[in-house]
């Protein structure tokens, strides 16, 4: 029983001293609650502008379809919410009352005013994080009047980075100018912890300069065929620190892209024609006649696929090339062009039933590995 006298009369003292302290000594009740009802009028305020700026651009982009006034209004939404309650924290602090005696106006005052600023900094750095849309929205339409599709995926990471830099600069002059934080001291404990994350993280920042390169140096587009290593098939996507390729078999491969700066990129997309070279055999029993005239065939075969690049330094080459253990060798080199993969594969079926259609009308056969033994009898 006592000890719960004691609590008690302990919880009276703590109300009395914050009753009686110096900082709401002074200030009648009905002054608090005007101060957090103006807070609330300002955030209501500052909510119905954001919808009355919402609804106006949506009916803007419904009967004129999407412009810059448009985009603005967009972006500048939910900054104009921020902004509306930094104001509403500025004046709430008006109807507080403090005796100038007591040293106390001052210092409220002064915080009050420094938040009121930071808040107001914040939704000026928070609109020019959002206007990053309307920059983002004009790259994209400048980018997709380019051929190529690299520039496609440029323009997040321009997005990201002017994001990025604006979020920083604004942390950085919030913390000098309104808070009176010195920027060298920050930016000291930075480089120190910076050399740590750097350390730590030197295959991102390698991987970031690999992108960098990538846009730069353009050794492959967007949906091109390449082979990096053993991988090899169409690139999906080229980010920050990897880039994609959907291989022929339908596995997504993801490749760092240091990795791919310092190893060979071949770039099979850019091909101007797809070769296809083969050795056909025929059986010795055919003799000279019917290897010249396999030759022949092959040659008049050739000569009426449309597909086959007729360019002087790329003429089809058909030619009775070797003689081998168990056949004779007939050599055959074409391209195909335009450089389609599936069309090359319809090609070299065509030309290949054509070829087993001419040769068993010539009766000319195909060789396949043999060996022929002779038996010595003695006497």
């Amino acid at each position: 029983m006592t000890s719960l006298l004691m609590a008690a009369e302990s919880k009276a003292e703590w109300w009395s001293t914050i009753i009686n302290y110096e900082i709401i000594k002074g200030n009648a009740i009905w002054r608090f609650v005007l101060v957090l009802l103006m807070i609330l009028v300002s955030m209501a305020v500052g909510r119905i502008a954001q919808y009355a700026m919402g609804g106006y651009a949506g009916r803007l982009v419904r009967k004129k379809g999407e412009c810059l006034r448009s985009l603005l209004l967009k972006a500048l939404t939910k900054p104009i919410y921020v902004s509306i309650f930094a104001i509403g924290i500025f004046m709430a602090k008006i109807p507080l009352f403090f005796d100038d005696d007591t040293g106390i106006r001052f210092a409220i005052n002064a915080g009050w005013i420094k938040i009121a600023k930071a808040v107001a900094a914040i939704s000026v750095a928070y609109a020019l994080y959002r206007l990053v849309d309307v920059v983002e929205y004009y790259l994209n339409r400048v980018v997709s009047k380019t051929d190529t599709r690299l520039d496609d995926m440029l323009v997040p990471i321009v997005r990201k980075a002017l994001r990025l830099t604006i979020a920083i600069i604004a942390i950085l002059l919030i913390a000098e100018n309104i808070l009176g934080k010195s920027i060298q001291s920050l930016l000291m404990g930075a480089g120190v912890g910076g050399l740590a994350i750097a350390f730590a993280a030197k295959d991102t920042i390698a991987n970031f300069f690999g992108s960098v390169t990538i846009f730069t140096d353009r050794p492959f587009q967007i949906g091109e065929v390449v082979k990096i290593g053993e991988h090899k098939g169409p690139v999906e996507e080229v980010g920050f620190r990897s880039t994609r390729i959907r291989t022929l078999e339908g596995h997504l491969v993801t490749i760092p892209n240091s990795v791919i700066t310092n190893t060979t990129v071949e770039n099979i997309g850019k091909r101007p024609f797809i070769r296809r070279t083969s050795n056909l055999t025929i059986t010795y029993d055919s003799g000279p006649k019917k290897a010249k005239r396999a030759v022949e065939i092959i040659k008049e075969v050739l000569a009426g696929v449309p597909e086959i690049n007729s360019d002087p330094d790329r003429l089809a080459r058909v030619y009775f090339s070797d003689f081998n253990d168990w056949s004779l060798n007939i050599y055959m080199s074409y391209w195909v062009k335009p450089p389609d993969y599936w069309l090359f594969q319809e090609v070299n079926e065509r030309i290949n039933l054509e070829i087993m259609q001419r040769f068993e009308a010539e009766k000319i056969e195909f060789a396949f590995p043999s060996q022929t033994l002779y038996l010595k009898k003695d006497s």
